[in-house]
Order: structure tokens, then sequence, then C-alpha cells
């Protein structure tokens, strides 16, 4: 009596109860589908079992084998499922097929991701480009999405004479496609001004890549706290995307050296191809950064796969090449024995929780982003604007004063300009 009452508060609950489901084609999945219960989790449902088959290539028509799917039909019952999630992604066919073979309702690990997305989604921005990929995924599979898609449709000057339904809609996404896409090409633009006046401040930038929960948010806090401005922290949850949009923060380490510091979104294994292509626009940020601080999760036991997978997108999105610190987080959860595998040249170990070596951390960055560079006073004649217009492009002009012989100013610049204007130093 006991479990039906909490069955039906489930029910009640509005809590959707799920079956995993994944192949094994050549080699083991059970990351892959540890991961799935995480991002099932992350969606807020609640996973009752778990189903995987050995095949030697996927059923075009169900995915599975006829055998399994009955298999898993009769799982669904038994759990009480109402949703089953698939470990890969399916065709319109094979959306339709397990449907109506299972009765419940069938989604893959893209439409998942997609839905974790459109939830946690802040930005104008953030929030078109995860339409757009909903879009790009729906579009080659209306004929899976149910029957109602397939009807005739009515209405005066909707569509030609004898068009499907079906055909109407494909028409109706391709142009709310084109709208969001002209939306994020003006978005584009207005992020292109403000980077430019991020680079006009000679002010370098770092950015925090990563997988998924690996603690970026949090590291970008723990600055944020030795900076005193824990007004501006960013959203920090133990959970796969936490974080989505692109935020930056200015960075004080001291007196002379300041640097622009961008969270960006974590990356997961099988990332979809339409939501790297959404987000393509953001994570362009990452390649106008200085430094890239290369986040990963030390106390997972795998995270060497971890990297894998950042660094495989990195070079995808042409950030490969750049110059980085590889940052290995949360090593509050390690023993000491534990910590000495992760030793060497540009790498740290690191707590943002605790804070555990940040003044390490600090002076790796300083050495990457202001190594070069040698503050200087100069006295810069008026008739030698070009001087102090390609000064104004390049650094962060301070203290300006204007005297009788010119201008006066302080400026953080390289080894090469320090010497090239020995004539106008004081």
């Amino acid at each position: 009596m006991d479990t039906i009452n909490k069955n039906e508060e489930k029910r009640g609950s509005g809590i959707q109860r799920a079956i995993l489901v994944g192949i094994e084609l050549s080699e083991s999945i059970s990351y892959y589908m540890e991961e799935l219960a995480g991002l099932a989790q992350a969606a807020g449902i609640e996973v009752a079992g778990e189903l995987i088959q050995n095949r030697d290539r996927l059923d075009s028509a169900t995915y599975l084998g006829s055998g399994k799917t009955d298999e898993l039909a009769q799982l669904c019952m038994d759990m009480e499922a109402d949703l089953v999630i698939f470990n890969d992604e399916l065709s319109g066919m094979q959306l339709r097929n397990l449907e109506d073979r299972l009765g419940v309702k069938v989604i893959d690990r893209t439409i998942l991701i997609l839905d974790i997305f459109a939830a946690r989604a802040t930005s104008k921005e953030g929030k078109l480009q995860v339409e757009l990929a909903q879009l790009q995924y729906r579009l080659p599979r209306l004929t899976g999405f149910g029957n109602a898609l397939s009807r005739l449709g009515g209405g005066i000057g909707t569509r030609g004479p004898g068009e499907k339904q079906l055909e109407t809609d494909r028409r109706h996404i391709k142009r709310k496609m084109q709208e969001i896409r002209r939306e994020l090409e003006e978005a584009g633009n207005n992020r292109k001004i403000k980077r430019s006046q991020r680079e006009k401040s000679g002010i370098p930038m770092a950015a925090l890549v990563g997988y998924t929960n690996s603690g970026k948010s949090a590291i970008m806090n723990r600055f944020l706290k030795d900076s005193f401005k824990e007004e501006k922290a960013v959203d920090e949850k133990d959970m796969l995307f936490a974080t989505l949009d692109t935020s930056h923060r200015s960075i004080k380490l001291d007196t002379n050296h300041e640097f622009i510091l961008i969270d960006t979104v974590g990356f997961v294994s099988n990332l979809p191809h339409t939501l790297i292509k959404a987000f393509m626009a953001t994570l362009e940020e990452v390649n106008y950064a200085d430094l890239l601080l290369h986040v990963v999760d030390a106390s997972y036991e795998d995270n060497d796969f971890h990297t894998m997978v950042t660094d495989q997108v990195l070079r995808e999105i042409g950030a490969g090449e750049k110059e980085k610190i590889m940052i290995y987080n949360k090593m509050d959860l390690l023993g000491e024995s534990e910590k000495a595998g992760y030793e060497g040249s540009d790498t740290i170990c690191f707590s943002a929780r605790s804070g555990e070596n940040m003044d390490i951390l600090i002076s790796m960055i300083k050495e990457k982003l202001f190594g070069g560079r040698i503050k200087a006073t100069l006295l810069i004649p008026y008739d030698r604007g070009d001087i102090y217009s390609y000064l104004h492009d390049r650094y962060k002009i301070e203290n300006i004063k204007y005297g009788e012989k010119g201008t006066c100013l302080e400026a953080l610049m390289s080894l090469e300009d320090y010497q090239r204007l020995e004539n106008y130093r004081i």
C-alpha cells in the first residue's frame, strides 16, 4: 500500500520516470550511460532503470532489435516509466516507430541536452541560440514528431494547392530559422563592438574552458571574492550545464595587473553538432582570449576523457593551439598521494572551494599575460598623434597629463615597444 501511495505521489508531482537505453557496438558505453543519467538528473527526471544491448549495428527502424524493443516495452510497464531516453541520436522514423511500440514518450540524448539548455539560457542571445539548435534538430525529423504534422492543413494563403501540413511546418521552421539567424547576427555585431572596446583598452583576456561541472564558475567566483567583487559572482551549482551564457568580469590582481576573465559554457561528450554550430558565435570569444584556463575535475576518475573532449571541441572552434594553463580543480577532495600525479609545467593543483594554490595560479597568469610587459612613463609631443593613437589602441593608458611639451602618460607595454619608444621615455 505504501509503494502505491509513493508512486501516486510521484505521478502527482509531475516528475517523469525514465528508462535509459544504449547500444554497445564495439566498446563499453558505461561512462556515456552514467553521464546520460547525470543529464537526466539535471533536467529533473527520475531514472527508473537502464537497458543496454550489444549489437553489431543499430536497427534503422527501431534502433534496438525487435525482441529487445518488446523487452523495453515490458520494462516500461514494470517500472511505471513514462519516458525513454536513448543515448544516441534517433531519426524521425525511429522516434515514431519506438513511440508506437513502447506506448510512452521517446527522446534521445540531443533532445535532452537541448531541453536543459532551453531551461537554463537566461540572455536573449542564449535563448535564440538554443531555439535555433532546436529547430535545426527538428527540421529533418518532422515525420517523427507525431501524426498531427502529416494532416492536411486549412486556411487561406497559408500554403499551395494540396500542400500537406508537414510541408507547411517545414516552410515555417525554415522561415523562423532565418529570422533567428538575423537576430543572432545583430547580437554578434554588438558583441564585436564590445570586444573591440576591450581590445583597445589593452587589457588582456583569459577564458575559462573545460568539461561541464569541472568548476569553471567556482574559479571565477574565487577570483571575484579575492578581488572584493563578490556582488558580481556568477551562478555556480554542482550539476551539468549550470552555466550557459558567457560572462566577462574584470579581475584586478594588484595595482599594475588587470585582466578580463571569461566564463564559458561547459563541454560534454557527444555534444550535438547543432549546438556547437548554434553556440559558435558565443564560443568564438575563446578565440580572442590571450590565455586559456583549462579546468579539469581532478576528483573524477576518468578526467583524461574530459580533457580529450575539451581539446577536441577547442580544435573544432579554432582555439586548439592557444596558450593555456591546466587547472586540476577540486583538489580538496583528493589525498596527498593522489595529488602527485598532477604535477608538471603549465599545470597546477587547485581548489576553488578552499583557495588552495591561489597564489601560484595568480603568478602563472601574471607570467603568461604580463611576463613580457614593462611599465613605462612617456612624454608624447603633440605633433606625434600617431604614437599616441598607437598606444591607445594597444594598451591601457593611465595617469594622462597634458603639459607644455606634450602628453605625459603611463602604459604597461611590450619590451619591443618599450625599446622602440626609448626617445619618449621619462
